[in-house]
């Protein structure tokens, strides 16, 4: 493909090389092979469900880990902007009719003071309009309230990304998921008096989330007798992938440059990598409930800590032992007992391997990061579920997959992915370095095989969008994989505005 100098200067400032896009661009045209699967993860198969014991118990595990003084970092994936969320207030603001008609729309209207920000916007239009939201509403004023929510001069919603809107409401005024997720960090993610939390902010916001963040940490630092130590990165330019007309050639801008798209969660694998840390939670930014339902949430966070750090120390002495050379025949069925039943990785043909072949095999499923990923029973919210994939070499072990991962007309993976019992709601504890306190190489362990191709537009044109391996799907592959049931109340995700009229978010 003939590049120009220009081109040449686009893809050098992004720090993309010419054999990546050639990659990318040869990528559009294969496409990405689906997984094979052997079936869905259930309890008893990939899935621990802790007794009211057990929990117990894994929780003074996380409590003498921590006590230990290592680090702990709460990885928060901030980057996405709020407008998904009020994608049907847009709808009606653009509306050829004037008052609330679809469900949505009354819903909203209806129940709108009890929204956190209700406050902040009935302030803001009564400084702009001289009335407040009440007033406006009982004159049909629905759309200016609906402006005053969204548009740049009034509280900006449409456009800040979701971890600075108010979300819940305290005597001592509204919270921002942001500031939940402080709270979070000192309550289960706390060691030596300090808690660590890395937000990953768009280039946009960045400045906008640090004096936020500047603004508030004191007040949650005065209240759980901490320190915080907040750190901040952007999604790299050099993840971004280039967009394909629909035959596969480059997707150009009207200005004749190549267009660049962000390249998904996935490309958080680069910023996690730089996360200085033994064990690093990763939670999504929307997904906090206010103080009174933070108990549960805590419990469970300390839960999966605990299976990680119990499931690691066992791990460590299993590699201990093979490095000494001092195993007997019956430790490596010890060591193969526990690759296959406690991390659920298996290999049809384990039998033949010689011992020293079976060592080097052992070695390399043990010396992996590892991560423990709290799963909810299905309740039918759209996402990524628990299975069983086959690996490269043969092997199958625990994934996070998507639909998109799956071949729709093989009818027995269709009936695994709709009748299994489990969902991921992206609640993940990671432990990052190996058995000698060296990190991993994060990006070591993506399996490049499970990016996916999307269709898109741009100024009416068509395009085709890549996205590169999930963050918790093909990003994290070659790790060591093990899914607990946490309850449904540590999952209250918001997707729309009117998510936040949910009892857990009230």
């Amino acid at each position: 493909m003939a590049l120009s100098e220009k081109d040449l200067q686009q893809l050098a400032a992004k720090g993309i090389t010419v054999e990546k896009l050639e990659q990318q661009l040869a990528e559009f045209k294969t496409g990405f092979p689906f997984l094979k699967l052997e079936g869905p993860a259930a309890i008893g198969k990939g899935i621990v469900a802790p007794s009211a014991d057990e929990v117990k118990a894994y929780v003074k595990e996380w409590e003498e880990y921590k006590a230990e003084g290592k680090k702990i970092v709460k990885f928060v994936p901030a980057s996405g902007a709020a407008s998904r969320m009020f994608k049907d207030i847009f709808s009606f603001t653009d509306a050829d009719y004037d008052v609330p008609t679809t469900d949505f729309e009354k819903k909203y209207f209806d129940n709108i003071e009890k929204f956190a920000f209700y406050d902040a916007l009935d302030t803001l239009l009564k400084d702009q309009e001289g009335k407040g939201v009440k007033e406006l509403l009982a004159e049909g004023k629905y759309k200016t309230v609906a402006k005053g929510m969204l548009a740049k001069d009034g509280l900006n919603y449409g456009q800040l990304p979701k971890g600075m809107l108010l979300f819940h409401n305290y005597a001592d005024g509204a919270r921002t998921p942001m500031e939940e997720h402080l709270v979070e960090g000192a309550l289960y993610a706390a060691s030596n008096g300090e808690a660590n939390v890395h937000f990953t902010v768009s280039h946009e916001h960045l400045d906008f989330f640090k004096n936020k963040v500047a603004e508030k940490a004191d007040k949650y630092a005065g209240e759980f007798n901490i320190k915080y130590n907040i750190s901040f990165s952007e999604q790299k330019p050099s993840t971004d992938t280039v967009a394909a007309n629909p035959d596969g050639t480059p997707f150009r801008n009207e200005d004749g440059s190549l267009l660049f798209r962000p390249g998904g969660h996935g490309a958080l694998i680069e910023n996690l990598n730089e996360i200085d840390a033994d064990v690093i939670f990763v939670k999504n930014i929307d997904n906090v409930v206010p103080d009174r339902l933070k108990e549960e949430t805590v419990e469970w966070k300390q839960v999966i800590a605990g299976v990680l750090v119990k499931l690691q120390k066992k791990a460590f002495s299993y590699l201990e032992l093979l490095d000494a050379g001092t195993y007997t025949h019956e430790d490596l069925l010890e060591i193969i007992k526990f690759v296959q039943d406690d991390l659920c990785c298996r290999k049809s043909d384990i039998k033949e391997l010689e011992d020293a072949d079976l060592v080097i095999y052992l070695r390399k499923k043990l010396n992996r990061p590892m991560r423990i990923a709290g799963v909810v029973k299905n309740v039918g919210e759209p996402g990524g579920g628990p299975f069983l994939a086959y690996n490269e070499d043969g092997t199958y072990s625990l994934q996070i997959l998507e639909s998109s991962q799956i071949d729709k007309k093989n009818e027995i993976y269709m009936k695994y992915f709709t009748e299994g019992t489990h969902f991921n709601p992206v609640d993940l504890v990671c432990a990052v370095k190996d058995y000698k306190g060296q990190p991993f190489n994060l990006p070591e362990f993506v399996d490049r095989k499970t990016g996916f191709i999307s269709s898109k537009s741009k100024s009416g044109k068509e395009l085709l969008a890549l996205e590169l391996p999930g963050l918790w799907n093909g990003a994290m592959s070659d790790w060591n994989t093990v899914f607990v049931e946490v309850p449904l109340g540590t999952f209250n995700p918001v997707k729309t505005v009117n998510d936040l009229l949910r009892d857990q978010h009230q």
